[in-house]
This record gives C-alpha cells, sequence and structure tokens, in this order.
C-alpha cells in the first residue's frame, strides 16, 4: 500500500505561525449582533483586511520569502498577482532585504499596481484574457536568475495562508464551521488543514463568484477543470482553473463550494462598511455574501469566516456601492 505525504500539514502551518510571529499581524475577530440575527448563528469574523498589505496575502509570502537562502535572496524574488500577492512579495523582499518582480495584468486594480510599485517592486504587464502570467513569470523568473513565488502552488505559501484561520481558533476556541473565500486555493488549503487538524468533525465550505466556479465544477468532476477567464468584480478570484497543489488538499478536505453573485457581492461590502463599520474588497465579501443570502444553507451555532482582505481604493468602492437596491 502507498500513501501520498499532503504538501500542507499542521505542523507546517504552526511552524509558519512561528516564522510570522512578530511579522504578521494577529488580526481581530469581529462580532456583530445584528450579523448573528441575519444569519442565525454566532458569526465570527477574521479581519484579514487588517492585515500588513490589507490582506491575508502576506502570511505566506513572507512564510515562503523567508525561507529563501542567502543567495537566492542576494538575486532577488519574482512572483505573478493580480494585486494583494503583488504587493505581499514585494514587502516580504524589502522586509528581507532584496527586490521583487511582479507580474500582473494589465487592468489590475490601479491601487493595488501603485501600493505594489510603492513596496519598491519592478512592475511587467500582461493581458490576462489573452496572455500566460505563469509562462511570463517562469521565463522572466529563468532569464534573471529569480526565485519564483507562486500565488498558492507552493507549500510554504499555503501553510503561511493557513495561519489565520489558526489564530482564529486559537481566539475563539472550537468551531462547527469555517467559511473562506475560494481564488487559486491556497487560503482554503491552509485553512481546512489548519482547522481539520484541530478540529475533525468541523465543515469547511468554500466560497466563489458565480463566474467564477472553476473550484466547485473540478470537485464535482473530481478533477480540475478549466473554465474561460471570469468577468467578476472579484477580481482576486478571476481565475480558469484551481493549482494543482492546492486542489489536492482541498478535495480532501473542503465539504462544499457556494457560489454568489457579484450583485450580492456588493450588497455584501455595503453592509460591511455601514453595519459593521469596515471596508472590504470584493472577493474578502463572498464569504459574507454566503452568509446574507442564506446561499451558505443552514449554519450550525458557531461559524467562522475568513475575510480575505480590504484593498479597494475610494472610488472603486463608490463605484461598487454607491447605488444601493431600493
Amino acid at each position: 500500500m502507498t500513501t501520498t505525504t499532503p504538501p500542507v500539514t499542521l505542523d507546517d502551518v504552526r511552524d509558519a505561525a512561528a516564522r510570522l510571529k512578530g511579522v504578521a499581524h494577529r488580526t481581530p475577530v469581529l462580532r456583530s449582533r445584528t450579523l448573528d440575527a441575519l444569519a442565525g448563528a454566532e458569526i465570527y469574523l477574521k479581519c484579514e483586511n487588517f492585515q500588513r498589505v490589507g490582506a491575508f496575502k502576506f502570511r505566506g509570502a513572507y512564510n515562503a520569502a523567508s525561507r529563501l537562502t542567502p543567495e537566492q535572496l542576494s538575486r532577488g524574488i519574482a512572483a505573478y498577482s493580480s494585486g494583494n500577492h503583488a504587493q505581499a512579495v514585494a514587502l516580504a523582499a524589502r522586509e528581507l532585504g532584496t527586490t521583487a518582480v511582479i507580474v500582473m495584468p494589465e487592468d489590475a486594480p490601479p491601487s493595488k499596481r501603485a501600493a505594489t510599485a510603492g513596496y519598491g517592486a519592478e512592475i511587467v504587464t500582461y493581458d490576462r484574457y489573452t496572455g500566460d502570467r505563469v509562462a511570463v513569470a517562469e521565463a522572466l523568473a529563468a532569464e534573471r536568475g529569480l526565485a519564483l513565488i507562486p500565488p498558492y502552488e507552493h507549500p510554504h505559501v499555503m501553510a503561511g495562508q493557513g495561519t489565520a484561520a489558526l489564530e482564529l481558533l486559537e481566539e475563539v476556541g472550537e468551531l462547527d464551521a469555517l467559511l473562506t473565500p475560494v481564488g487559486g486555493g491556497g487560503l482554503m488549503a491552509g485553512s481546512a488543514t489548519a482547522a481539520k487538524g484541530l478540529y475533525p468533525r468541523i465543515r469547511t465550505v468554500g466560497v466563489e463568484p458565480e463566474t467564477g466556479d472553476d473550484t466547485k465544477r473540478s470537485l464535482e468532476a473530481g478533477r480540475r477543470i478549466s473554465i474561460p477567464v471570469p468577468r467578476t468584480i472579484a477580481d482576486g478570484q478571476a481565475l480558469h482553473t484551481p493549482g494543482e497543489l492546492t486542489f489536492s488538499v482541498n478535495r480532501r478536505l473542503l465539504d462544499d463550494v457556494v457560489l454568489v453573485t457579484d450583485d450580492e457581492i456588493r450588497d455584501a461590502m455595503r453592509f460591511a462598511f455601514e453595519r459593521l463599520k469596515t471596508v472590504v474588497e470584493p472577493s474578502g465579501a463572498t464569504p459574507l455574501a454566503a452568509l446574507l443570502t442564506g446561499r451558505a444553507g443552514t449554519l450550525p451555532r458557531r461559524v467562522g469566516v475568513i475575510i480575505s482582505g480590504g484593498n479597494v481604493d475610494a472610488a472603486r468602492f463608490a463605484e461598487l456601492c454607491g447605488s444601493a437596491t431600493p
């Protein structure tokens, strides 16, 4: 009989947490009686919109970058991202005294592109609808001798992302369910590894935008499915297929995936701003949308939610949330 070692374990997540201590923020857990009443459960929001760079991505980027050898760091780091991982790698590189080159789509949110440049990274652009960002980044890394840190297809990245769920569970204790946005799958893989490792009976639920349901389709098919690059306001989840490593974890540990529409995401962003007094970007609002619409189904008593990020500029936020449904 042969066994396959998972790419990330609870011990890996714990090791990442030790490495991130004093570097990443231990983000707050937000409660709301209004949200509890609407959802019919006790909801615990892990607010990664208060993380460094404004998103959970700093956890995985720093965990991976800090493990590079001095020689690798001397040559620099490459990455590809629509925005949050870009900023995370740029900041991690700066913290570690090296440089970063980031491949970003031409239509990346201007605020995310500006922040990435502000951390000192060089930006190389591509067309997300016709180009292959992985191929561009791999060619660039090979040409310049850079260490490539992908946004989710890396054990150390997944382990770092899982520290958000680890912190949540350490603070609030056992939960009955955990809702997490799903893009490439790294946050979900790390979070599910931490959650199921601590509490095997916890129910893990991923949330995708309706037009970007590649993970849901892949889980139903039992293999990775590719879809056209989705057009959705949730730019961090606008992917055509799950990662190979992340899917290998999520097909074992993810209990369900639910879908939300762009309009429902807008409503959730508006609710977070008006009732929770916090700014959430579209991708980060997808689990909240699933709660508010009932798409997450009948909820158990205690539910954790990873709010993955808050990187949306004022103009974009006003454009998305300014016209409330009468």
